[in-house]
């Protein structure tokens, strides 16, 4: 069985661990984390492995899971390549922003390099887990590095989508877009609704199936083709009315109108040539 090293040790360490253990083929050695407590607490979640408490109290291992966070992930990864024998290991880490070039020390040392980005929540850790089959992954790195990692998180009932490593900012913004933003842009329709007279409980009564319908036409039929409203129809003698007013009730959200009136008129265009 192939042998595992987890570095850090919160929601998402924890998960991957359990998993890679239980249906990944792997045997989790160790666990480094900056306590021995939050260590020990990361082998009883996984169920298995032996806690440690500094980088040279490591044994080698076949694979080596960096799940620290963004701004820790070089330091750790030096510790850890100045520690540890690593040629011919695989050394990935779990960041959606940052690519597996963070990880040069590794592969310095000779070892295999990659990032795996499981794309969702893990606010509870034994949650997903249990329910991980599923889940995308967004993958690059090394390509021998991945013919390792891609079959183990078959295993474990993710779905690895390769990214190109130059894009890995833009790949994590998409997130941002698609949950963050649409939530801002969400909480400016309820507040419009409201500056109108309804209250809050009834306003997201109003905007609910209008925002379902939307997301359900845009994962069903592509953007361009559920845009729907004024720009799609080229009425911008409403658009320039609204901006207006939207101007006039709240300047900060009236230039979120205006961000949004552009890019909103190219996808119309795109729509127009569908």
């Amino acid at each position: 069985m192939a042998t595992l090293n987890l570095i850090g040790a919160g929601h998402v360490g924890r998960v991957l661990g359990r998993l890679l253990a239980a249906q990944g083929g792997f045997h989790v050695q160790q666990v480094l984390t900056r306590s021995a407590a939050s260590a020990r607490a990361a082998v009883d979640f996984i169920g298995s492995g032996a806690p440690a408490e500094r980088y040279d109290q490591l044994q080698p291992a076949d694979m080596h899971v960096l799940a620290v966070g963004d701004d820790q992930i070089a330091s750790a990864c030096a510790a850890l390549a100045q520690a540890v024998p690593l040629k011919g290991s695989v050394v990935f880490h779990c960041s959606g922003a940052l690519a597996s070039g963070q990880l040069q020390a590794a592969r310095d040392a000779g070892a295999l390099v990659a990032s795996v980005h499981p794309i969702r929540s893990f606010a509870d850790p034994a949650a997903v887990a249990a329910q991980f089959s599923g889940t995308f992954c967004g993958v690059e790195g090394d390509a021998a590095a991945l013919a390792v990692l891609t079959p183990a998180l078959r295993a474990i009932g993710a779905q690895p989508v390769p990214i190109d490593a130059s894009a890995k900012t833009v790949y994590h913004a998409a997130a941002v877009f698609a949950s963050n933003y649409l939530v801002t842009v969400l909480d400016a329709a309820l507040r419009a609704y409201m500056a109108a007279g309804i209250t809050e409980p009834v306003a997201r009564q109003m905007a609910q199936p209008l925002a379902a319908e939307s997301m359900a036409n845009v994962f069903r039929l592509g953007a361009a083709a559920a845009l729907s409203g004024p720009i799609a129809r080229g009425d911008m003698v409403t658009v320039e009315r609204q901006q207006r007013a939207v101007d006039q009730w709240d300047a900060p959200t009236g230039d979120l109108y205006r961000a949004l009136v552009a890019p909103t008129a190219d996808l119309a265009r795109r729509k127009r040539l569908k």
